[in-house]
């Protein structure tokens, strides 16, 4: 049977009937993704309304505030709300003290968390699966329980109205990152550690050298979730910081909050100021954040 010939009851050569369903499933997925594109456009914008009401806010005059209709575009922007709410209250100042703390528990995040994971993922020891599990059994605490000991603790030691009680647990490990760093490492071959130890590295060599570089996706989400808890942390700090020249930036923008009325465009000019660290930190950690848990996800 010749293929080339037109079929009678469609008029068309089997190349043209391939061509035309090719056309049609190009189509299809067309329309598929223009449909998504559609939809999460919509979701994005509805996403972003109280951002640009924030925006909005920022730049307008108090009494237009609250009218109806909302102008969210304003005809006379007040960008001097910016300059005024950073000198009615120190806020470079509480931006900077965020930034120290910030810094602080990073640091304590990376020199405890491989270490406690190294452990529990490359060596045995007794009782070491009830020591993990005892470790993440602590995750199942409500963090408010724990603060009037720690106050009492940090009491007796001298630490209130100082940055110690806001540091020093960074530096014994949180379990919740203890557990991704343990499970990530678990997932590397030993035949590494074996060949380093042949090479003559020991327990420290291999944990620097070897797995530290190898973990990197997981050290990632360590110091972006860190930056984000410890910028955006609000009780802690109020209750172990007595001194208005100590306050991060979280607690400093609850000064705009009087006792009746709340001034509403100085505090969403300064709220706007105080994100952006932290999404310049999603910008650049964007890739190597979503690359990271899904590693772990997958691996662990």
């Amino acid at each position: 049977m010749r293929t080339d010939l037109a079929r009678p009851e469609l008029g068309l050569t089997p190349a043209q009937q391939r061509r035309r369903s090719a056309a049609r499933r190009r189509a299809k997925r067309l329309i598929a993704h223009a449909f998504v594109y559609i939809v999460m456009t919509l979701l994005a914008f509805i996403f972003l309304l109280p951002i640009f009401w924030m925006v909005s806010t920022s730049l307008k005059l108090p009494q237009e505030i609250f009218a109806w209709p909302p102008d969210w575009i304003p005809a006379n922007p007040q960008w001097g709300n910016y300059e005024e709410a950073f000198t009615k209250y120190p806020l470079a100042r509480y931006m900077f003290n965020s930034a120290i703390l910030v810094v602080a528990n990073i640091v304590g995040g990376l020199v405890s968390v491989p270490v406690i994971a190294y452990g529990f993922a490359r060596f045995d020891f007794p009782f070491k699966h009830v020591l993990f599990l005892l470790m993440l059994s602590t995750m199942m605490v409500p963090g408010h329980i724990k603060l009037i000991p720690l106050f009492w603790l940090y009491q007796r030691l001298g630490l209130i109205d100082t940055c110690w009680p806001l540091i020093l647990p960074a530096f014994f490990g949180n379990p919740f990152f203890i557990f991704l760093m343990t499970q990530y490492m678990r997932t590397i071959p030993r035949e590494l550690d074996d060949a380093a130890r042949i090479d003559g590295a020991g327990s420290w060599g291999i944990l620097i050298r070897i797995l530290i570089p190898l973990c990197r996706p997981a050290l990632t989400v360590v110091v972006v979730f860190t930056f984000v808890w410890v910028w955006n942390d609000f009780l802690e700090p109020i209750i172990f910081l007595r001194d208005y020249d100590s306050f991060p930036i979280s607690v400093g923008l609850a000064f705009f909050q009087g006792r009746y009325s709340v001034e509403w465009n100085l505090f969403m000019g300064a709220t706007l100021v105080s994100i952006l660290p932290i999404l310049i930190v999603y910008f650049f950690a964007q890739r190597h954040l979503i690359g990271g848990l899904a590693s772990i996800g997958i691996k662990g």
